[in-house]
C-alpha cells in the first residue's frame, strides 16, 4: 500500500477540519468562538465618504482629539501642522471643525495664538461645552459650544507643573494651580467636577471644580514590574485618557501599561482591563483612547489599541477581548494611529487618526 504524501494528508486535514467546523486560518480559540456565539458582539464598517470634502483647500494636520455632541455633530481638533509642501498649495484647517452628522463643516472656530500649540482630545459635558486638553502649553480650555467665548481656563499658558515652571523642568505631579501637558478631560454630569489626565510628564488624574479649583488627584510613574503586577494607580508611561462611565466609575488609560484602569471618584483603584498586543509595553501602547456602547450598562468597551492599530471591543465588565476591527495602513478602514475615539448616537465610532492625518467613521452595522 503507498504511503499518503504530507501535501496529501495536509490537504485532507484542511478538508476534514473546514467540514466539522473546526478549522480557522486566523487561529482563533475554540472557547473564543463559543463566547462570541453567545455574545452579540457589535460589527462596524467604515464609512469612506464621511466626512465630506474640506471646503477652501483646508488640510488636516495631525487631529488630537474627537469628540460629539448630542445632536451628533463631531467636533475635532486638529494641530495645524501640515506640511511645507501642503503650504504652497493648501492651508491648514482652523483648530477646531464641527461637522455635521452628514460630515459637513458646520462651524470651525479658535484662536491659536490663545489655545495649545499641541491640541490633545476635546470633549463635549452635559450642557454642551466643548473642553480642550492643550499639551505643550500646559493648560485646559473649555468654549462654549460655537467656540465664541473662552467659559473656563485652568493652567497658564506657557507655565507647567514642574521644578521650574518650564517645560524642560523636571515633572512634580503636585501642583494646584499650574499642569503639565495635559493629555484629556472628563466632566461629571452630576456636579461639574473637572477630572484632567495630566498624563505627558506628570502621571496623575487631578479633579477641579466646576470653577477650576483644585481638589484631589491621585498616580504616579510606575515600573513595568507593577504595571505586569496590576498595581493600581501608577502609571508606566503617558497617562493618556480619561473617560467617566455610566457606573460613576473613572476609566484611565495607561497607554505604555497596556491597561485601561478603573477608580471611583475618590481615586480608589477598583480593578484593571488589560489590552494585549503583539509587542507589550512598547510605544506608543495599547490603551490609547476608549469609549462605550450606547446601552445604559454599556455593555462593551471600545479601546484603540495604538501598537496593533486596531480597535478592541471587550465586555466591559469582564474586561474579555471579543472581537476587533481596522488595521495598520493608509487605506479607508485602516489606522496609522488610533489617537482618539467617539461614539454618536447612533452607536458609530468615530477616529481621530494622527499620525495618518484623517478622521474615519465607522457605523455601526445594525
Amino acid at each position: 500500500m503507498k504511503s499518503i504524501t504530507w501535501s496529501r494528508a495536509a490537504a485532507i486535514s484542511v478538508v476534514v477540519g473546514v467540514l466539522l467546523g473546526v478549522w480557522n486560518p486566523l487561529k482563533i480559540d475554540a472557547q473564543d468562538v463559543a463566547d462570541k456565539q453567545v455574545v452579540d458582539v457589535p460589527k462596524f464598517q467604515v464609512d469612506p465618504f464621511w466626512p465630506k470634502l474640506l471646503p477652501d483647500r483646508w488640510v488636516f494636520g495631525r487631529p488630537g482629539g474627537v469628540c460629539v455632541d448630542a445632536q451628533y455633530h463631531v467636533f475635532v481638533v486638529d494641530r495645524g501642522d501640515i506640511s511645507s509642501y501642503e503650504m504652497k498649495t493648501a492651508k491648514a484647517t482652523p483648530p477646531v471643525i464641527d461637522f455635521d452628522p452628514d460630515g459637513n463643516v458646520a462651524n470651525s472656530w479658535g484662536n491659536r495664538d490663545l489655545m495649545a500649540k499641541k491640541l490633545h482630545d476635546c470633549t463635549v459635558d452635559y450642557q454642551g461645552n466643548i473642553w480642550i486638553g492643550g499639551s505643550l502649553d500646559g493648560m485646559v480650555q473649555k468654549y462654549s459650544h460655537d467656540g465664541s467665548k473662552m467659559l473656563l481656563q485652568i493652567g497658564t499658558k506657557g507655565r507647567f507643573d514642574t521644578s521650574d515652571d518650564t517645560i524642560t523642568g523636571a515633572p512634580m505631579n503636585s501642583s494646584h494651580v499650574y499642569l503639565n501637558l495635559p493629555a484629556s478631560v472628563a466632566v461629571d454630569p452630576t456636579n461639574g467636577d473637572v477630572y484632567i489626565a495630566d498624563g505627558y510628564g506628570n502621571r496623575r488624574v487631578v479633579v477641579f471644580d466646576r470653577e477650576g479649583h483644585y481638589l484631589r488627584q491621585w498616580g504616579r510613574q510606575g515600573t513595568v514590574a507593577e504595571a505586569d503586577a496590576g498595581v493600581g494607580g501608577v502609571f508606566l508611561g503617558v497617562l493618556h485618557c480619561v473617560v467617566i462611565g455610566n457606573d460613576g466609575l473613572i476609566y484611565v488609560c495607561d497607554r505604555e501599561g497596556d491597561r485601561v484602569q478603573i477608580f471611583d471618584k475618590m481615586g480608589n483603584f477598583k480593578r484593571n482591563i488589560f489590552i494585549k498586543n503583539g509587542a507589550p509595553h512598547s510605544r506608543p501602547g495599547a490603551a490609547s483612547t476608549i469609549g462605550f456602547s450606547l446601552d445604559p450598562a454599556q455593555k462593551f468597551i471600545y479601546v484603540g489599541d495604538s501598537t496593533d492599530q486596531e480597535i478592541r471591543i471587550l465586555d466591559r465588565a469582564t474586561g474579555k477581548a471579543l472581537s476587533s476591527f481596522g488595521r495598520p495602513g493608509n487605506q479607508a478602514g485602516e489606522f496609522d494611529s488610533t489617537h482618539s475615539l467617539a461614539v454618536n448616537g447612533s452607536g458609530d465610532i468615530i477616529v481621530a487618526d494622527s499620525s495618518g492625518h484623517r478622521i474615519q467613521m465607522w457605523r455601526l452595522v445594525k
